[in-house]
């Protein structure tokens, strides 16, 4: 059954499996989701279930935030996502999610916001090529050509300068390496969008299955 949790990422680091072979994982802190609300197709037109993830203080919460944390009988959350899958819709208002709702060699994909880049030019952006590095070539890492002459205008999409980064990604098809319930910790091979600190949403692999 289809589920998915909020995380922060921690960082990275290694592990051995049973075999004794090095495993590169990062490190996800799951603690506890509460489920903040449950939707349904009668009364909001679609099936989802919106998760709080993280203890803020009070002060921080407005009195929207504070009334609808309270029917869920729980502190104000920093994170508010929604997740639409059918196995999260077994859950009920005020309900903890832990991690154990997936287990080692559970395949996964984990959406972030990955890492800005500010803005950069075609060639780190889009992966150009340079032009000649001659001195007399007065052309090294320029845009390049615009298009044709004939509709008199710079066509949409072309590739060009601009803000590089903080998108949202997703990487699929991800193992869980270990599911450490006791410390709330996933831990999941390879690496994942987003610098550390920063939100990530897991989910079960859409393409593949343990």
């Amino acid at each position: 059954m289809a589920k998915g949790i909020l995380g922060r990422k921690v960082g990275m680091t290694q592990v051995f499996d049973e075999d004794g072979r090095l495993i590169p994982v990062t490190v996800i802190a799951v603690t506890p989701n509460v489920v903040l609300q449950t939707k349904n197709v009668q009364s909001d037109g679609y099936e989802a279930v919106q998760l709080g993830f993280m203890d803020k203080r009070a002060t921080l919460a407005n009195k929207p935030e504070q009334g609808h944390f309270a029917k869920a009988e729980t502190t104000p959350k920093r994170y508010v996502k929604e997740i639409r899958l059918p196995g999260m819709m077994e859950y009920a208002v005020g309900q903890e999610v832990k991690c154990d709702i997936f287990a080692s060699g559970d395949y996964v994909d984990v959406t972030g916001t990955s890492k800005g880049k500010g803005f950069q030019g075609n060639i780190k952006r889009h992966n150009f090529s340079t032009g000649p590095m001659a001195h007399g070539s007065k052309y090294h890492r320029g845009v390049g050509s615009m298009g044709v002459i004939a509709p008199n205008r710079i066509r949409k999409g072309k590739k060009m300068p601009g803000r590089m980064g903080h998108e949202t990604v997703t990487i699929q098809n991800l193992i869980v390496v270990r599911s450490d319930v006791e410390n709330s910790i996933l831990l999941i091979k390879g690496n994942v969008p987003g610098p550390d600190k920063s939100l990530v949403i897991i989910r079960n692999a859409v393409k593949k299955s343990k």
